[in-house]
C-alpha cells in the first residue's frame, strides 16, 4: 500500500459481504444524486484513518457494523474537486442491515459476486471486486503487531523484559488502540514482556478483551525453538474470527518472511519490514495464507 498523495481528496469503502452456506453475498448501494450502483464507501473525516472512515461509512451506507479484513485496491479517479483516492477493503458484515432510504442512498441489495459485478456501473468498482473474488472471504485473520517504542537498552539496568515503554511508544500504543477496532479483534495476546503487553493493553481495555500470555512469542523462545514458535504463530492464526497478538522485532520478520514465502505472496522476504509499533495484517482462507498488508504508521491506516 503506496498511501495517498498530497491534495488527493481521501475516501475509503469496501466490499461488504456475509456468508451463506454455498458462497457470499455482496452489497452493492444506489445513489440517486448520481442514479448508479457502486460499492459502499465514502470521504475521511478530519482526524480519522481511513480504516475508521471505511467501516463508518459502510454502516451509515448500508446500516451494517463491519469489520475489515484484507487490503483489497486503492483507486483513483478524477472528480470535479480534484482527484480522489478510494482504499478498499474486504469487509465482514457483524450484524444484519439495518437499512433506511436516503438522500446519498436510496436502495441497498445484496446479490452473488458475479450479479454485483454486472450491476455495479464503474469499471474500477468491478476491479476492487474481482480482487475480492480472487483472494476469497477470509476465515481468519491474524494482526501481528511489533511493540512500541520502549526506553533505551542501554539506560534501562533492570530485568530487559519489564523494560517500559517511551513516552512515544505509549502514543504508538494509542493509535494501536485507535485503529485495529476496525478489523474486529475476538481476541488478543502478546509476547510476557512488559513492552508487548504495553502496546496492546490499550486496546485490550477498548475492546473489554483479556491479552493472553503467549510465550513462544517472545525473542527467546524464537532462538530457541523457532519451529515450535512458528507452529503457535500457524494455531493463532487459523483460529475463526481476528486474532491480535504482539511480538518482537526477532521475531516478526522472519516469521513472516517463512509465511509468505509458502505461500509465494509479493513480499520480499529478504527485506520485511517491523518497524516498532507497525502491524502486518494477514488474512487467511481455510488456514492458507492469501494476503499479507503492512501498515507502517497505524494512525494513518
Amino acid at each position: 500500500m503506496s498511501g495517498p498523495e498530497p491534495g488527493e481528496i481521501l475516501a475509503a469503502g469496501g466490499v461488504l459481504f456475509r456468508p451463506l452456506d454455498d458462497g457470499v453475498e455482496i452489497a452493492v448501494v444506489h445513489r440517486p444524486r448520481y442514479d448508479d450502483w457502486s460499492l459502499p464507501k465514502g470521504k475521511m473525516d478530519p482526524r480519522e484513518s481511513l480504516a475508521a472512515a471505511a467501516v463508518r461509512e459502510l454502516q451509515e451506507e448500508t446500516g451494517v457494523r463491519a469489520r475489515l479484513g484484507p487490503w483489497l485496491r486503492d483507486v483513483r479517479y478524477a472528480v470535479a474537486d480534484g482527484r480522489k483516492f478510494v482504499r478498499f477493503w474486504s469487509a465482514e458484515a457483524l450484524t444484519p442491515a439495518d437499512f433506511t432510504p436516503n438522500h446519498e442512498v436510496d436502495e441497498l441489495r445484496w446479490v452473488p459476486p458475479d450479479t454485483a459485478a454486472d450491476l455495479l456501473s464503474y469499471d474500477h468498482d468491478r476491479d476492487v471486486l474481482t480482487r475480492f473474488v480472487e483472494l476469497g472471504p477470509p476465515t481468519s485473520v491474524l494482526l501481528v503487531v511489533r511493540h512500541a517504542k520502549a526506553g533505551s537498552r542501554d539506560k534501562w539496568d533492570g530485568d530487559d523484559r519489564h523494560r517500559p515503554l517511551s513516552t512515544a511508544g505509549h502514543k504508538q500504543a494509542q493509535a494501536i488502540a485507535e485503529l485495529l477496532p476496525s478489523y474486529g479483534p475476538d481476541r488478543i495476546g502478546s509476547a510476557p514482556q512488559v513492552r508487548c503487553r504495553d502496546t496492546v493493553a490499550p486496546l485490550a481495555d477498548a475492546l473489554g478483551l483479556p491479552i493472553a500470555d503467549e510465550v513462544l512469542l517472545s525473542e527467546d523462545s524464537y532462538q530457541d525453538d523457532p519451529h515450535t514458535t512458528l507452529k503457535r504463530v500457524r494455531e493463532l492464526a487459523a483460529q475463526p474470527g481476528v486474532t491480535a497478538v504482539c511480538s518482537q522485532g526477532g521475531v516478526i520478520p522472519a516469521m513472516i518472511a517463512t509465511l509468505v514465502r509458502e505461500a509465494a505472496l509479493p513480499v520480499d522476504v529478504d527485506d520485511v519490514p517491523s518497524k516498532k509499533g507497525s502491524v502486518w495484517v494477514l488474512g487467511l482462507r481455510d488456514g492458507a495464507l492469501v494476503s499479507a498488508d503492512y501498515l507502517e504508521r497505524p494512525g494513518s491506516g
